[in-house]
């Protein structure tokens, strides 16, 4: 088992060669120097009838504030924000988190905002996500959006391993670029892994993102088709049938005005959406949207208003 700080801990055993082939040593702060590596370890457990964080270890740039108990219809359920000390990512960022829910626990993690890419001139910028569910637990992963800016390039690797009677409900959205400020496909490669795999590793389902304006291009089919935002939404659970759960997701975005595809995860063990739009505020509420059918559905709780600064 390597230590925290050693390469073989906070460096993804592949990196896409999209995002490889920028490789460089930086003239600034290279890989491994103090505020480069970001690691987070948070492990919850079930006590006392709520779930409470247990263990904790955090390294800047990433950080969390104590968890929250602000839902009125889940007083058990902590909600906890994922920040950062920097303000955004920057090259030779190398981040990990992991997140551990034990047995029969209930929790929602999310982000105290947007995740922002800075321009890059040297190497690219990584961070990777390990999310673990055990027996009977729920978890919600919804992060807010991944922007990356002009000349970024970024890997995000997110892996959820949950054991088969868990439930995880889990996002993940980029934007075009500051699309505000008229920045649309500046980036120089924005690639992501999301995996879902069973207690031991066993794969149960791969989504792979790989944005490169210079390169193959993303407007085309199988890509973002001219589109500025791209959102998905994945729902792994044993409590509804996954096609009563791809049901759902439908009902959910069919008046949303938004081109979305809904699919039914392998091995029937739930079901996935992927969105686009031109603009993050009708993605977001769609988002939204999904996120309280499926908790109703799920646990006869709607979500709770999230407010973030």
């Amino acid at each position: 088992m390597p230590g925290r700080l050693e390469p073989a801990h906070y460096e993804p055993p592949r990196v896409p060669p999209e995002v490889r082939r920028h490789s460089a040593v930086p003239d600034t702060l290279g890989v491994g120097r103090p505020g480069k590596v970001g690691l987070l370890e948070l492990g919850f457990e079930r006590r006392g009838g709520r779930t409470e964080l247990v263990r904790h270890y955090q390294k800047s740039p990433l950080q969390i504030m104590r968890p929250l108990y602000f839902d009125p219809h889940r007083p058990d359920l902590p909600v906890t924000f994922l920040m950062s000390t920097g303000g955004g990512v920057i090259q030779a960022d190398r981040l990990r988190l992991d997140l551990d829910f034990g047995p029969g626990t209930a929790a929602h993690v999310t982000t105290q905002a947007a995740t922002k890419i800075y321009r890059m001139e040297y190497d690219y910028a990584v961070q990777q996500t390990f999310l673990s569910a055990g027996a009977e637990a729920y978890v919600e992963y919804l992060p807010d959006p991944v922007i990356p800016y002009v000349d970024s390039r970024f890997y995000q690797r997110t892996v959820i391993t949950a054991d088969p009677s868990a439930t995880v409900l889990a996002s993940e959205t980029v934007l075009a670029g500051r699309l505000a400020r008229g920045e649309r496909h500046a980036y120089a490669v924005f690639a992501s892994d999301f995996e879902v795999r069973r207690p031991g590793g066993d794969l149960v389902a791969l989504d792979t993102v790989r944005l490169e304006p210079g390169g193959a291009g993303v407007s085309g089919p199988a890509v973002l088709g001219g589109h500025a935002v791209m959102a998905c939404f994945f729902v792994l659970t044993p409590l509804a049938p996954a096609r009563e759960v791809a049901d759902l997701l439908h009902a959910a975005l069919a008046d949303s005005g938004l081109l979305y595809g809904v699919s039914v995860l392998p091995r029937e063990c739930g079901a996935w959406v992927r969105i686009l739009g031109e603009r993050s505020e009708p993605v977001t509420r769609a988002l939204a949207g999904v996120w309280n059918s499926v908790r109703l559905r799920l646990t006869g709780a709607p979500a709770p208003a999230l407010r973030k600064t």
